[in-house]
């Protein structure tokens, strides 16, 4: 049996809190072992928000040229090189990766092994190499940082038919005739209208009534509005029934809709219906780490699981899995462990944005949310084409939606459906950091004309 190598702490994963850890803990004089199964970065920089955003900037692009004439600028005829579009989004990745991995392998104090983790018990794991070689670590101490991968949904006839997942489908080298879509929330919507963008006829599948199903509804009705203006066709309480490939490649999905059985065919078919959680691959049973139904790991308000020294961070714990909830996870840790901080995840604000575009950002309270928890509330709402600059840049679509506390003024939450919904959703998080009141904002000096100073306008439109 191969020796053991002991750490004070070791971290599986080297997402985006699993690096930034580590090198917390080596420079707080703790040896630490990182160990990443694939790439250094994780799902963000190497398959996630990173890649998307890029090739979505593409698809902007597009979108702005086949425009031009509305703003009296004539181009020619626009075509999209997709392996142009690759290229640029393999480069970005590729530099981010690798800044990454050299900060880390710079880092005295952190030891980065490549292979795949699995635990032997509560505090010694093997470490399986890609060249098939196995090593023992231990510590006392161990940071679960392992992420989710795509879902394969269970449709009959899918083990025998080519399908993308959210990672695939940045590999290809042609626009897609017809894009099908599995599955209607912020993965779907953001390829869809992209390569809807770039020329792909798209069918978004929904089992829903509504997409984006964490929204409001009049949210979510917005959305679909906007991506149906785009010509992508939306299926919504639709669910896949079978699926089954030509010969020649051509996918057919049969699908049940309200009222009737529905074949559809298209060229390449995305699975766009959530990630699961890469717990199957840790022998997590070994150490005696409790899991969700789903398989996410099950973590207290300081992110330790029910195994003392034990911490699970990012996507694979329960929650929501955005990048920046990661990285708060990160600090959390590094407060309450180095810091001797009481630092907890309990009733943090969860700021996000869908890149679809318009963007949504999100943040706090849906009015759903506030008036379930018996909130006293008061909402404000207004079109996006009330805002100057929108419609001086001709990008008016969607609206503001702000919850407000009726009897504090308190910002409690915002959905930002607009030309950059995140930036303006971002205003609005740092007021209810600092409990700045809703009329402080409406009585605000900004800047004219600028997207910021919508909120002198929408804090007037409060419901009677």
């Amino acid at each position: 049996m191969n020796s053991t190598t002991h750490y004070d702490a070791i971290i599986i994963g080297s997402g985006q809190a699993g690096g930034p850890l580590a090198t917390a803990l080596a420079n707080a004089g703790w040896h630490t072992a990182l160990i990443e199964r694939i790439h250094v970065g994780g799902t963000c920089v190497n398959e996630g928000c990173t890649p998307t955003k890029t090739m979505v900037a593409s698809g902007r692009v597009t979108y702005l040229a086949r425009r031009g004439a509305d703003y009296g600028v004539h181009t020619d005829t626009i075509s999209v090189d997709m392996p142009t579009v690759r290229q640029r989004k393999r480069a970005i990745v590729e530099s981010f990766r690798t800044a990454n991995q050299r900060r880390l392998e710079h880092t005295a104090g952190v030891d980065l092994l490549f292979g795949e983790a699995r635990f032997i018990d509560a505090h010694n794991l093997e470490v399986h190499a890609h060249d098939g070689n196995v090593s023992h670590v231990m510590a006392n101490t161990i940071f679960i940082n392992a992420g989710a991968r795509p879902a394969r949904p269970d449709i009959p006839g899918i083990e025998n038919v080519s399908t993308l997942n959210s990672t695939s489908i940045m590999e290809l080298d042609q626009v897609p005739e017809h894009l099908l879509i599995v599955g209607g929330g912020y993965i779907g919507l953001e390829f869809g209208q992209m390569f809807r963008r770039f020329g792909s006829q798209v069918t978004v599948i929904q089992r829903g009534k509504n997409l984006l199903a964490r929204e409001d509804e009049d949210v979510a009705d917005a959305v679909a509005k906007i991506m149906r203006e785009d010509g992508l066709e939306i299926l919504l309480e639709t669910k896949p029934v079978r699926v089954e490939q030509s010969a020649t490649g051509a996918i057919t999905l049969t699908v049940q809709t309200q009222s009737e059985e529905r074949i559809l065919t298209g060229s390449h078919l995305l699975m766009a219906a959530g990630r699961v959680p890469n717990t199957d691959w840790l022998n997590l049973a070994a150490a005696g780490i409790m899991t969700d139904k789903r398989g996410f790991i099950q973590v207290n308000d300081q992110l330790e699981t029910n195994v003392p020294g034990i911490y699970a961070l990012g996507d694979i714990k329960s929650g929501p899995a955005f990048t920046h909830i990661s990285y708060d996870d990160f600090r959390i840790i590094r407060t309450n462990l180095l810091n001797r901080g009481k630092a907890s995840i309990h009733e943090r604000l969860l700021p996000y944005t869908v890149f679809i575009d318009p963007q949504l950002g999100r943040i706090g309270l849906s009015e759903t949310e506030a008036r379930a928890k018996g909130r006293n509330i008061k909402v404000a709402r207004m079109p996006m084409n009330y805002v100057a600059r929108a419609l001086e840049m001709d990008e008016s679509r969607g609206f503001m939606k702000v919850v407000v506390d009726a009897a504090t003024d308190q910002i409690l939450g915002a959905a930002i459906l607009g030309i950059e919904g995140g930036e303006i959703m971002a205003m609005l998080e740092v007021a209810m950091i600092g409990k700045v009141p809703a009329s402080t904002l409406r009585d605000a000096i900004f800047a004219h004309p600028t997207l910021a100073e919508s909120l002198n306008s929408v804090f007037t439109t409060f419901d009677a």
